[in-house]
């Protein structure tokens, strides 16, 4: 039987029906979380090994590296940041919610309104990670946002609107031998109430699990307090008495008779459940098979079938929350995970295919850019403000440089005198190198966009502080190299890459300046409600920065170094990135953004949105 201790959120569905989620607690999180943990450790260790064998392959004292060598490195160095951002984003998004170690542990991460957490929602919760691991990969925030929130939320979760469920069924009780013997001589009426009956059937749970004297003592408190029913009873001792008692009571129960107390409503309470029964338990090995399978698995007819045998159980499930009077029961429990489960599998979000999610990247995404002007126009200002104002002082006093920009950078600046005396370019370029440094360039400064976004929760604090440092940075080493003469070594190098790179950090910021704006600025909305709804759109900010990140650091690694290349080409190269940033930008402009997931079940069912009741 559900723990009443348990902390649980109801959702009403389109049919008016509330569903009970019981909340996942910290223990059972944490355990799938170390799951989850073990199993990327695997994978990372499977990385290195692989790394390292390419590299002790690749540097043949024969001759050069092998270009296949340093491909595939690049590649595993992609492997390692798909497995640390990717792995639990694409478990969610493409398991309805569950990573392995949330499905050893029979957890779920579901939208707070009912549905299937998509792809949005995983990654908002899960780009968040940045924020809750700290300090440094302690997860003390995360922690802290579970233990203290009332429906366990971490703050991830607050951002993406999702929420972490327990999902283990409780299987119908068999009939005990014991009383389906007995079932011709069953008992007209019951002779307990339902308090009564609860503490029998627990002590019936738990007598063969107590030692000796325990259970001895156990028995005879109960049998106390069922002296009057008992009291008739042929049995030689009180625990054959009490046996005998829960069977036929058990038997009456499962026949729909009410208990001794019930009145009104609550009376149907077991004349629904023996009714409805046989149909809950095939409707659950019918369900088992739509989510192992999916709905299309299930034909036209099957899918309307399916659809009418939810719309039953929810109807049974209605009028057994209201027999039941606000008390827990298997049997309410039970019907309710089945109704939730067929929710969830009938609302899933189904635009995860190619065309879907080319439609996003195409449409939705730039269309959020433009919307969102206002934030990404403050983050480009805390960027190039504070360059601007750090490239004038070391130009006007090249001494300042000293204060902020790394010795590492002031050493290349010095090298780079002779490199374009030499026209060596502005670093060396190991050609064999390049798709090395251009998987590593990617992983970096996405990351780093991560951090823009996720630090905006900190009231836009962290966001503004990240952009400013990487302001003052890029400044000083712009007015470092114009101060040394060689300002066009530098140039020839960041042009290629730097229009969609700098263009990137700075939609980032717009995305944690949109958590900022739901803490501060969150109007008629709840501050909770903002955020998640801001963080919705900021996540389509951060897959246009990192879709252009990719781009960019491709171009970084792979035609930016080129050292004969003239200033002009790679001049031609960035305008060419300009236009291409143009067009993508205005890409979709007129067009109609997805339509909301609610509006796209209208078809099959014919009802309202969910409408969630909070925590």
């Amino acid at each position: 039987m559900p723990q009443s201790l348990s902390q649980t959120v109801d959702i009403e569905t389109p049919e008016l029906v509330v569903l009970s989620y019981t909340v996942a607690g910290l223990g059972s999180r944490v355990y799938a979380a170390l799951i989850d943990f073990a199993i990327c450790v695997a994978g990372f260790v499977a990385v290195v090994f692989a790394m390292v064998f390419l590299m002790a392959r690749g540097s043949s004292e024969a001759g050069p590296p092998d270009v296949s060598a340093a491909w595939a490195m690049a590649i595993l160095v992609l492997a390692q940041f798909a497995i640390l951002w990717g792995y639990y984003v694409l478990f969610e998004g493409l398991s309805d919610g569950q990573t392995p170690g949330k499905r050893a542990v029979g957890l779920r991460v579901v939208a707070d309104g009912g549905y299937s957490v998509g792809f949005a929602a995983s990654a908002v919760r899960n780009l968040m990670r940045i924020v809750d691991m700290q300090p440094l990969f302690s997860y003390l925030v995360g922690i802290a946002g579970v233990a203290f929130s009332k429906s366990g939320k971490r703050l991830g979760d607050v951002v993406a609107g999702t929420i972490v469920v327990r999902e283990a069924l409780i299987r119908q009780p068999a009939r005990p031998a014991r009383a389906a013997a007995a079932a011709t001589d069953a008992p007209l009426s019951t002779s307990l109430t339902d308090d009564e009956f609860r503490m029998l059937e627990r002590w019936a749970e738990r007598m063969h699990g107590l030692e000796p004297a325990r259970r001895h003592q156990l028995t005879a408190q109960v049998a106390a307090r069922l002296r009057p029913a008992i009291a008739d009873s042929h049995e030689k001792t009180e625990s054959a008495a009490l046996i005998r008692l829960f069977d036929a009571e058990k038997l009456a129960r499962d026949r729909g008779l009410a208990a001794r107390d019930a009145r009104g409503a609550s009376r149907e309470r077991y004349a629904i459940v023996a009714s409805g029964s046989p149909r809950w338990i095939s409707f659950a090995a019918r369900l088992a098979d739509a989510q192992r399978r999916g709905l299309r698995a299930l034909g036209e007819q099957g899918v309307r079938e399916f659809v009418a045998e939810y719309r039953a159980l929810s109807v049974d499930l209605a009028r057994l929350r209201t027999a039941a009077h606000g008390q827990s029961s298997d049997d309410l429990f039970y019907l309710g995970r089945l109704v939730a489960g067929a929710h969830n599998l009938l609302y899933k979000d189904r635009r995860g295919d190619i065309r879907g999610a080319l439609h996003f990247l195409a449409v939705d995404v730039p269309a959020e850019i433009r919307r969102s002007v206002v934030p990404i126009g403050l983050a480009a200002f805390l960027l190039f403000g504070p360059a601007a104002i750090a490239y004038t002082a070391v130009v006007r006093d090249p001494s300042v440089a000293a204060v902020f920009i790394p010795t590492a950078m002031h050493d290349r600046a010095e090298a780079g005198v002779k490199r374009a005396r030499d026209g060596d370019g502005y670093i060396e370029d190991p050609q064999v190198l390049r798709p090395v440094m251009a998987s590593s360039i990617i992983a970096n400064n996405v990351q780093v966009t991560f951090a823009a976004f996720g630090f905006g929760i900190t009231a836009g604090l962290g966001t503004a502080l990240l952009l400013l440092l990487n302001g003052v940075s890029l400044g000083g080493v712009f007015g470092l190299y114009a101060s040394k003469g060689i300002l066009s070594l530098l140039v020839a190098f960041v042009a290629p890459h730097g229009v969609l790179e700098l263009t990137a950090i700075c939609i980032a910021g717009g995305g944690g300046f949109l958590l900022a704006a739901a803490l501060l600025l969150p109007g008629p909305r709840s501050r909770r409600r903002a955020l998640a709804e801001n963080g919705r759109r900021a996540i389509r900010l951060i897959a246009g920065s990192t879709f252009l990140l990719i781009i960019a650091g491709a171009i970084e690694g792979l035609v930016s170094p080129i050292p004969w290349w003239p200033l002009s080409l790679k001049l031609v190269v960035s305008a060419l990135t300009a236009v291409f940033l143009f067009v993508f930008l205005r890409s979709g402009a007129g067009k109609r953004a997805a339509a909301p997931l609610e509006a796209a079940r209208g078809e099959l069912l014919g009802l309202a949105p969910t409408t969630p009741r909070g925590p």
